[in-house]
């Protein structure tokens, strides 16, 4: 019995009609990204061990793939994700950049962790950074982008909302709660464990970060307190139990926000902190119901020069593949089939008999050569009908039929140098549409085609 391969837990085989789809969100993610003026870069695949262990934090380190060469010794691991690479690539190019510096990569990347719905040991992600910029309009465009993307693909304002908080204000209200500053981490990496512990497991934690009694309460008022971002902080800061004051951090991105016409897509959410220790900032999670974070990140000012570069403000995000293919299935914005999301061609030729079987190699490469995506029937039946249906199998946009008036040679209706000869005489050219018929000269077949 032959051995029985399969691809390894938590990884995928992308066969035509998955890669379709994959395709076709790499396309809004690309399109976003170029309206929005970023350039597309990429790094390697696996980076030196120490890139992450540097200031990644605990919520990275664990979930790496990493290995030592054979008789080397450098420790290595696969890319759990880009935003160490690029400041690691930032601090190399250093002042010769421009500012701002607006960069978008779709890599794939790797985590050591158990598979489960929305989350996968190999996946695809896109990344938006913009560098050198420190404005709450700088933090506004990224969130715009990512915006994009997901309306591009058919969501709408309702289906995701983008929660964002604020490092600096959650760390002003947690010390106006009574967490000391040599708790603050703690506290930090408690918040973002929030919707992952039972109600009164995080509410025992809560209280072991200080002294005074009231303090467990506190903290998960803080991690539950949501706002629209349209509206004042006043009501926000009351339901956390801090003066206003302490949340000030977002009032000039709720500006920023309106100004580029996304507010109503956002809402403030002071549980909202990311697990990474490099964010400094403002931090934000895109989420739609019942389903993990589309997509994640923040401000992250001191990373970069943390690699040796200078001093270099910089927000971004990533989008993973799975959550979101998850998402876009579940709103039926995907079809059953991601076969229909591949290209369609131009033009299926058939071959009525064995002597227009002969010149069809002939006729299609001269129509590849126009720059037509033309296919061709590969069976050896010369039922017509049976063919006729293969192309329309195939979504193609016309089937060229070729029959006993297809001999000769021609000159292939003027298509250029390089084209070769073609056979000439008549060709039968079927709308597949409409179901519409007509007889034309071989001379003609490519211009109506293109036309």
């Amino acid at each position: 019995m032959a051995n029985s391969h399969q691809a390894p837990k938590g990884t995928r085989d992308f066969y035509p009609a998955d890669m379709a789809v994959r395709r076709h969100i790499e396309a809004a993610w690309r399109g976003a990204s170029i309206r929005h003026g970023f350039d597309e870069i990429d790094g390697p695949t696996f980076e030196h061990l120490g890139l992450y262990t540097v200031k990644s934090g605990e919520g990275i380190v664990n979930e790496l793939f990493s290995f030592r060469r054979a008789g080397g010794e450098n420790d290595y691991a696969l890319r759990p994700e880009f935003t160490p690479t690029l400041a690691r690539m930032v601090a190399a190019r250093g002042s010769a950049l421009p500012v701002p510096t607006k960069w978008f990569a779709v890599p794939n990347f790797f985590r050591a962790e158990r598979p489960q719905r929305g989350r996968l040991r190999e996946f695809f992600q896109w990344n938006v950074d913009l560098l050198g910029l420190d404005t709450p309009g700088a933090d506004s465009e990224v969130i715009g982008t990512a915006i994009a993307a997901l309306e591009a693909l058919g969501l709408k304002q309702g289906d995701v909302t983008v929660k964002l908080s604020h490092r600096g204000a959650v760390a002003g209200a947690l010390r106006a709660v009574g967490v000391p500053d040599e708790q603050l981490g703690a506290a930090f990496a408690l918040l973002d464990r929030r919707d992952k512990l039972p109600p009164e497991e995080f509410a025992k934690r809560a209280a072991a970060l200080g002294a005074t009694g009231d303090l467990g309460e506190a903290i998960t008022r803080l991690a539950r307190a949501t706002a629209p971002a349209s509206a004042g902080l006043d009501g926000l800061a009351r339901d956390v139990g801090v003066p206003a004051a302490e949340l000030g951090a977002l009032e000039a991105l709720r500006d920023a926000l309106r100004a580029a016409g996304i507010e109503d897509w956002c809402q403030w959410d002071c549980g909202i902190v990311r697990g990474l220790a490099y964010y400094t900032g403002v931090v934000f999670e895109i989420h739609a119901a019942g389903e993990r974070a589309v997509a994640g990140g923040g401000r992250y000012d001191g990373l970069v020069e943390l690699f040796g570069g200078p001093h270099t403000p910089a927000v971004g995000f990533g989008m993973g593949d799975v959550v979101l293919g998850n998402l876009l299935r579940d709103k039926g914005l995907l079809p059953a089939d991601g076969m229909e999301l591949l290209p369609r061609p131009d033009v299926f030729v058939v071959a009525a008999n064995d002597a227009a079987a002969a010149q069809m190699p002939s006729i299609v490469s001269s129509l590849r050569r126009a720059g037509l995506h033309a296919r061709h029937s590969y069976k050896a039946t010369r039922n017509v009908g049976k063919l006729l249906g293969e192309a329309g199998k195939s979504r193609a946009r016309f089937a060229v039929i070729l029959g006993d008036g297809c001999v000769g040679a021609g000159a292939g209706g003027g298509t250029g140098a390089g084209m070769g000869e073609v056979p000439g005489g008549i060709v039968q050219l079927k709308d597949l549409g409409s179901g519409e018929q007509r007889e034309l000269p071989m001379s003609e077949l490519i211009s109506a085609l293109k036309s």
